[in-house]
This record gives C-alpha cells, structure tokens and sequence, in this order.
C-alpha cells in the first residue's frame, strides 16, 4: 500500500512534469558509448533554436553532464523547490555532482536510493514551464530507468550505440525495455561512427563499419544520424564548453528527433 509520503511526491511529480511539454529521455543500455555527450548536443541545440530546455543528469553514479557546460554552482533553495543553476546557453541543468561536497568521491547506492533520488530530482526541483526536458538516463535497464519511465509520462527515447556489434546487442535490451514501458524509440544515434584524417580528410571507421542506418533497420527504430570521433568534441567538453560545439550532422539528427515526436 502507498504511504502518504509517497503518494504526494507522485502528486508533485505529476505538477511539475505537466509543465514540460516534452521530455525525451536519452538511454544507451551500457556505458562509454556517449550517452551523456549526445543528450548535452540535443539540448544546447534546442536552445538555440529558441526553445526552453532542461537537462536532468540523472546518471547517478556516473555524472558528467555539468562538467560538460561548466556549471559549478549549487542549486538554490526556492519559493516552491530547489532552483536548479542555468548555463551560459540558457539550459537550467541538475545533477547529483552539483550537491556533492567532494565531486571525486564515489557513489556508493543500492539500486533503491539511486531510484529515490532520481524521483527527487522531479518533484523537488523547479523546473518551471520548458518546452524540452533532456534525461541523461544510466546505463542498463534496472531501477534508475525503470523509475523515470515509470513517473515522467516521457514522450520518446533516443537511444545512442557505437559501431561495435556487442555494443548494438546490449543497445537493443534498451530498446526493448522502451517497447516494454510504452514509451516511443524516437531513433538510434550512432557515435564514434569514424574519424576524419586531418590531412587528407579520409573517413577511418576505427570501431567497425558504420552501419547505423542498417543497425537502426534492424532494430526497427528510426535511423537519426552517426557522430564521428572528433578532437573537437573532447576538448570542448572538458573546457565546459560543449555547448558552442556546432556540426550539420547534429542538427540534422536534432531535426530528425523532432519530426518523430
């Protein structure tokens, strides 16, 4: 039976997720596939189109969406919730590490407090009227996921693989479990699809044949775009400056996201 508590953090969940009109979470189903730098793409690029946008870190062990745009600062205590920091783009961001006293310190959760903590991360925060919420889910299918697709009525999911088959295999339980949970696969990205030879601009596919149209067919999801390996992208995100980073692929799979939705 739900307790009292419980039953009113669903009621302040359900407030403040009506305000957003669409909340897309990102999911990968394993690490290191680049996850987290395809959901900061996706909202730096919806805000300079104008939107309003958030973006939930909600990768619990494993945060590193502030780092990416430079926020350091701490939420702040407001009227009706906590007020999360805003980066220079506009994007209002929340993350376990901006409450961290010692962001280096290891998170050392069972899979219910991970869960209740994303869980505050929605009804505690003052997300205000947005037009795009960004979910930087955590690798797997268990608890973390699980509780997001679950409480936030989410209205699709992209989901991002590398060019190694093993990675598209363990990819394919995310989708899976989205079908499960009725949510909408707006469409696979692929990331680290190749590398550019700086000198003869030759295309290098280091992991694998880039296969994401063929990949997303045989998943059955829409195919939204490849993202090569670019020195670019590592030494804007560890500057904190992810969100200057400025590709025609990226939009286009902006663009494709959206026609999805």
């Amino acid at each position: 039976m739900m307790d009292e508590k419980m039953m009113q953090q669903n009621q302040k969940i359900e407030e403040r997720m009506g305000k957003i009109k669409n909340k897309i979470a990102v999911a990968s189903g394993k690490g290191g596939v680049g996850k987290s730098l395809v959901s900061g793409l996706l909202a730096s690029y919806l805000a300079k189109e104008g939107f309003k946008v958030g973006l939930l870190d909600a990768d619990i062990t494993g945060p590193s969406i502030p780092r990416m745009f430079g926020v350091t600062e701490m939420p702040v205590q407001g009227n009706d919730g906590i007020v999360p920091p805003i980066t220079k783009e506009g994007i209002r961001v929340m993350s376990l590490s901006l409450v961290l006293h010692d962001n280096s310190s290891a998170v050392i959760w069972r899979g219910p407090m991970v869960a209740n903590a994303v869980r505050q991360f929605m009804s505690d925060i003052e997300w205000g009227e947005l037009d795009y919420l960004i979910v930087d889910l955590p690798p797997g299918t268990s608890d973390s996921p699980l509780t997001v697709m679950q409480s936030m009525n989410l209205n699709g999911m992209v989901v991002v693989t590398s060019p190694q088959q093993l990675a598209f295999e363990i990819v394919r339980k995310a989708i899976s479990m989205s079908q499960t949970m009725k949510v909408k696969v707006l469409g696979l990205v692929q990331n680290m699809a190749y590398a550019v030879c700086p000198k003869c601009g030759e295309n290098f596919e280091l992991f694998g044949k880039n296969e994401g149209e063929n990949l997303a067919k045989l998943a059955g999801v829409p195919y939204l775009g490849s993202i090569p390996l670019d020195p670019d992208i590592s030494k804007l995100a560890d500057n904190g400056e992810i969100g200057s980073y400025e590709k025609d692929y990226v939009k286009s799979i902006v663009d494709n996201m959206l026609k999805g939705i």
